[in-house]
């Protein structure tokens, strides 16, 4: 089973998911029929934030001194594999043109695989991680 914590860091996020948690609860049970790693049991947060908080933690981890839209912090634990951070305005800014909820499940999917092992570092490894978040979503 897999589970997630839900940290709510900035309200505007209420407005566009009622209930988070319960959001999230509904999509891991689908992303469970996909056999991404071997021991299914596992845990991770999805703190939901906004630009500022982002740029401040993107600064402090990656020395990169801007927002993001998704950062990824992986554990070296198998029941918790990590947390990931998401930008509530970035998501929204890229939901003018699709729909929110379609642009926030590939952002927490795309720090999700992060978590479990995937990178985009070298091409080859973009479009197997392309190919997993296009497979679930």
């Amino acid at each position: 089973m897999i589970k997630a914590n839900v940290s709510l860091g900035y309200s505007s996020w209420k407005k566009k998911l009622k209930k988070p948690e319960n959001y999230i609860k509904a999509k891991l049970k689908k992303l469970s029929k996909y056999s991404l790693l071997k021991n299914k049991k596992h845990e991770f947060t999805i703190f939901l934030t906004n630009n500022s908080k982002m740029k401040k933690l993107n600064k402090k981890f990656r020395k990169k001194n801007k927002s993001t839209d998704v950062l990824s912090f992986p554990t070296n634990e198998k029941v918790y594999i990590g947390d990931i951070a998401l930008s509530f305005e970035i998501i929204d800014k890229r939901s003018k043109l699709t729909n929110f909820n379609f642009e926030f499940d590939k952002m927490w999917l795309h720090g999700y695989l992060h978590l479990i092992g995937y990178d985009h570092k070298k091409i080859k490894d973009f479009e197997e991680m392309k190919r997993k978040e296009n497979l679930i979503l």
